[in-house]
């Protein structure tokens, strides 16, 4: 039996590594169905009301394809209006009749379930935000793609996981892992979405280790799948094209990056409270749910509108609807004439990124569906351009290439809203086609991260895995490990030995003149052969006759489970839980065998609230 236990082991570890790349690729292929289901839907949606009814066309990134011809520009206002109130009423139909969890940025409530629900997501939800997302997003919400997606992996691996009746755990990773496979495939960003769906489910600096894997693996296959949808000259173009094979050309660029994270850390802060405050306010407001996000988007139409005219009929002002890519792929682009050489001036990108925090909290607060990712990176990419083409104008030696704070703005901006820092790094790195620019987007991510830890565009994130309710006992046995019974047990001192020859006479005036309730037998050599309670002693009390024929030996039980000085507290509380008792005699694990001390369950649980407030104490 010994020599079948290494293969059996290695076998086991087979059948799990098996199990995961099935059920990941699984998961992949659908999220990546979903992306190309759901990108298929929000341009039909955008070409039959946006552009066919209103006359406005939803300018596009360089990376992407529609399936839809393109036509001319030649807004019609009112009708503009009316397609976005006609979009949140369809949109809140959808949500609160069939899915309210569906409502705003569906990212939030793929946290929540990993963190509070077990993983567990109803069937009907990703359906519905497909749906609703598609129609807020296509009719001008300002929304991003990345929470119907996500909720759409996220959902897949939830049902999957439940189907195959797996545990709770299984069930979080594979939620996870299809959270990360739709970013990796809508995004065209696999690493990214690997790294995204393990960190941005904690606030503070903590990673989800055990999804990356099936993340990683979900991703890919997402990706693959995504692309094959695309005609062949664009299945491995960034989202944002491929001229922007921009470098730093001095590190003291760093000094005006320094300076620009700051600026992006308090936009940040805005952000969030512009987005939670406008919440509360239709959460107070005297009607209907069903009715809100008609409301908002009738708001956001009105914000647009008066932009749109006193911008001068401009049609980038519109970028504060919708996904508002275009004048970010303009600022991203190398310059073309325009206003001081640049393609959009920056007082334009400036009101465009405050702006869209105003219509994107319109459009998601009043519980319209969308994601906050994609407007977080047209708000920061926007304000990095505006930094970028200011300091270019008044400093060019310390600005020579505007572009660069345009691309680490974006990066920067949502690191430190969504405490995602490492997965934002890879995927404005994977969505622009260029690793130059690693560093200054590392030096600004992690500045935007640490000023902005007190804030958080994803409410339902915990601060870390200790306090995460899918985490719950895993840190009690992790604490309990690092403990040993040499540091916690009570040493023999007042506590009694009792010789297996003992009469049962003897034992009860020993009870009589202690407290102890476990008494360890010993032989001549006290080598521990057995061990009673007082309990067990109370059965022979009032039959005084067996006082002088019963000894130790008929007490004890034989069946002994000890504790050596090296055990930890772990192994003790198990025991504890399985024999139902409440102390353990703790032995000499050499040759003698002897009985050194006990130790109580109290004493075990006592020791872990030490550690655990001592570990607490180095946090603060």
């Amino acid at each position: 039996m010994p020599r079948r236990i290494p293969w059996l082991h290695d076998l086991l570890e087979f059948r799990s590594a098996l199990k995961w790349l099935v059920l990941s690729s699984l998961i992949g292929v659908v999220a990546g169905l979903g992306a190309m289901t759901f990108q298929l839907l929000s341009q039909t949606v955008s070409t039959f009301t946006l552009s066919r009814i209103a006359g406005y066309h939803l300018p596009e990134t360089e990376g992407e394809h529609s399936v839809f011809s393109h036509r001319e520009n030649n807004l019609q206002p009112m009708l503009l209006l009316l397609v976005l109130v006609g979009g949140g009423v369809a949109s809140g139909f959808l949500v609160f009749t069939f899915a309210p969890e569906a409502e705003g940025h569906g990212t939030d409530a793929a946290i929540d379930a990993f963190h509070n629900k077990g993983g567990y997501i109803r069937k009907r939800v990703p359906i519905v935000k497909t749906f609703a997302s598609a129609i807020t997003i296509g009719t001008g919400g300002s929304g991003g793609r990345e929470g119907p997606i996500a909720q759409i992996g996220a959902g897949f691996g939830s049902f999957l996981a439940t189907r195959l009746k797996l545990s709770a755990r299984d069930r979080r990773i594979m939620l996870a892992a299809g959270m990360g496979a739709g970013i990796g495939a809508i995004f065209r960003a696999p690493l990214a979405g690997a790294l995204f769906a393990g960190e941005i489910l904690y606030r503070d600096a903590d990673l989800e280790a055990d999804v990356i894997v099936p993340a990683a693996i979900a991703s890919i296959v997402g990706y693959s799948v995504f692309s094959l949808a695309l005609p062949a000259g664009k299945q491995f173009v960034p989202l944002f094209g491929t001229r922007l094979d921009y470098e730093l050309t001095s590190v003291t660029e760093l000094l005006p990056l320094t300076l620009l994270a700051v600026v992006l850390a308090v936009v940040g802060v805005i952000y969030i409270k512009t987005f939670y405050g406008t919440q509360k306010l239709f959460q107070r407001l005297p009607i209907p749910r069903i009715a809100k996000p008609a409301l908002g988007a009738f708001l956001t139409g009105i914000v647009a509108l008066a932009f749109f005219f006193l911008a001068g009929r401009d049609y980038d002002s519109l970028a504060v609807l919708s996904a508002g890519y275009g004048p970010l792929q303009k600022s991203l682009n190398p310059s073309v004439a325009g206003q001081d050489g640049f393609a959009i001036a920056a007082w334009m990108l400036l009101a465009i990124a405050a702006l869209k925090i105003v219509t994107t909290s319109l459009t998601i607060s009043s519980g319209g569906s969308g994601g906050v990712f994609g407007p977080s990176m047209v708000i920061g990419g926007c304000m990095g351009a505006a930094f970028g083409q200011v300091g270019n104008l008044l400093a060019p030696e310390w600005f020579p290439t505007p572009q660069i704070y345009a691309i680490v703005g974006m990066a920067g901006f949502f690191a430190g809203c969504a405490h995602a820092p490492f997965s934002t790094i890879i995927m404005v790195s994977e969505i622009t086609g260029s690793y130059k620019l690693l560093l200054p987007s590392m030096w600004v991510c992690m500045l935007c991260f640490l000023l902005g830890q007190r804030w958080s565009l994803y409410s339902k994130q915990m601060p870390s895995r200790l306090e995460s309710p899918a985490h719950r006992g895993d840190f009690v046995i992790d604490l309990l490990e690092g403990i040993r019974v040499s540091e916690v047990y009570r040493p023999l001192g007042n506590q009694r030995l009792i010789p297996e020859g003992m009469s049962l006479d003897d034992v009860v005036h020993q009870l009589a003149e202690t407290t102890q309730m476990y008494f360890p037998v010993v032989d001549r050599n006290d080598r521990m052969v057995g061990i009673f309670s007082a309990n067990d002693v109370r059965s022979y009390l009032f039959d005084e006759s067996l006082w002088q024929l019963a000894n130790a030996r008929d007490l004890m039980t034989t069946k002994v489970v000890t504790l050596s000085l090296d055990d930890d507290l772990n192994t003790a509380m198990r025991h504890f839980t399985n024999l139902n008792v409440d102390e353990l005699p703790v032995i000499d694990s050499g040759e003698s065998g002897r009985v050194l001390g006990m130790l109580r369950r109290k004493e075990t649980i006592a020791a872990y609230n030490r550690r655990l407030v001592e570990l607490k104490r180095r946090d603060v």
